[in-house]
């Protein structure tokens, strides 16, 4: 029943990151007062399995200097990686609760810098090792301010399983506790996943394609995958911590789409941003932000222990 439950989750999965790449085609079409694929199928419809078809029957080349065997692997430790971390997905029934779900989950994304790093090196080319360098700065500053922002909700429920969260959300939305540090929660999981504007890993302009220039056809669709369920799962997560964490409701899938839209939207809207602002901004804001609303969470935390003791 477990591996049943899971495989079902990787293909629905899988089908959610091809339709996203329909949705995210769709909305830059509009935004760019233009079409987006509409040809392939009703609407566009069958344009994601077209493009999996293409991607996946094209040649497969390799660079001479690249470290083969690293080079060939690589992609499907950043897809393995990607879809493990799906394993904290809340079931009901028949399937694995994490009592330390937070722990998993840091472990997890902490995990997706290596498949960046190794992608970068094997391949054995001076662009894919700037964007590989820049990636991994980049993923690494944020994923700091990424963990205090959880840890901020997870001292308030004093427990690490995601499946608290809905419990402690049904009279009012953990959001309206604080708005800046959802803002801020957001602008990180853009860095996290590097997308735009901080999409310094594939800064077209300089690095060609950054640390993914040399994957062509399976290579690189893997990559795409990874990158793109990431998003998915980020999306996930911010509704289970911020926006209400009511899985068993339709309202809440619904509110997952948005967070999606919402990647795609600030994509469309916002140019790319300068590189030393990145860090400036993820060490000398979100940080202290970060770390003041530890302390302000802590002191809610000490006060209602405090509250409890007294009146029992």
């Amino acid at each position: 029943m477990y591996i049943m439950s899971f495989m079902f989750l990787v293909i629905i999965v899988m089908v959610s990151v091809g339709f996203f790449t329909l949705l995210e085609r769709k909305v830059l079409g509009y935004v760019q007062i233009r079409k987006g694929p509409n040809k392939v199928g009703f609407l566009g419809l069958l344009q994601p399995f077209s493009d999996g078809m293409k991607l996946f029957l094209k040649e497969s080349c390799y660079p001479i200097n690249s470290n083969i065997l690293i080079y060939y692997v690589c992609p499907v430790y950043s897809l393995i990686q990607s879809l493990f971390i799906w394993l904290i997905y809340p079931f009901c029934f028949n399937c694995l609760n994490f009592n330390y779900g937070l722990l998993f989950f840091l472990i997890c994304s902490s995990l997706m810098v290596y498949g960046t790093m190794i992608c970068g090196w094997s391949s054995n080319s001076m662009y894919s090792m700037l964007g590989c360098i820049r990636s991994i700065s980049q993923a690494i500053s944020y994923e700091v301010s990424l963990s205090l922002v959880l840890l901020c909700y997870f001292l308030l429920t004093y427990s690490y399983n995601f499946n608290n969260l809905s419990l402690y959300q049904s009279i009012v939305w953990f959001f309206y506790l604080s708005v800046p540090i959802f803002m801020s929660w957001l602008s990180c999981c853009m860095a996290e996943t590097n997308r735009s504007p901080f999409d310094f890993a594939e800064g077209e302009s300089e690095l060609v394609s950054g640390f993914n220039v040399e994957y062509g056809s399976g290579g690189f669709a893997f990559l795409f995958i990874a990158e793109y369920s990431s998003i998915i799962f980020m999306s996930l997560i911010t509704c289970l911590i911020f926006l209400g964490g009511d899985y068993y409701s339709f309202f809440f899938y619904l509110k997952v789409n948005f967070i999606c839209f919402f990647f795609v939207w600030i994509r469309s809207c916002l140019p790319r941003y300068r590189y030393d602002k990145l860090m400036y901004l993820a060490w000398k804001v979100y940080l202290p932000l970060c770390l003041n609303y530890l302390f302000f969470f802590f002191l809610i935390k000490l006060m209602f222990i405090y509250h409890f003791f007294l009146l029992s």
